[in-house]
């Protein structure tokens, strides 16, 4: 959307933002001269570099197998160390690098459908909207290790 008004084009239309069924291109957010995102209805993590004169690189699938993943952040330690939140899964997620994740919260921490997240040295926020279950909406606090 320009800044000063008018239509809006979208910088990206690859088939890995695409929804799959119910919600495709969801968490968004830029970080190393990339441009990321998750996809819910595929459990993806996406990285499109932004090229000179903003314009949209090749979209690169860099994680799989997260499902319901909605919100994330960069944990700061390692190359684009991820931590995320698997809403319709009541888990928490460590992406690393290459990938591979590791489950670190789940429902028996409290989750009740997380939504956000988000960190702060090394407290991580965690939103549970509770959507399947109404009950128990809360925000969650844990701590990162090293």
């Amino acid at each position: 959307m320009p800044a000063s008004g008018g239509t809006a084009t979208a910088w990206s239309t690859d088939p890995a933002l695409a929804p799959a069924g119910f919600l495709g291109a969801n968490g968004l957010k830029i970080h190393n001269g990339a441009v990321w995102a998750t996809n819910l209805d595929k459990g993806t993590i996406v990285r499109i570099p932004i090229l000179p004169g903003q314009r949209a690189g090749t979209a690169q699938v860099t994680a799989i197998g997260l499902t319901g993943i909605d919100d994330f952040a960069f944990t700061g330690h390692g190359d684009d160390q991820i931590i995320a939140a698997l809403n319709t899964v009541n888990q928490v997620a460590l992406i690393r690098p290459d990938g591979t994740h590791t489950t670190v919260l789940t429902a028996a921490d409290g989750l009740q459908g997380p939504t956000s997240i988000a960190l702060r040295g090394n407290t991580v926020y965690v939103m549970s909207a509770a959507y399947l279950t109404a009950k128990d909406p809360n925000l969650l606090l844990a701590r990162l290790g090293h």
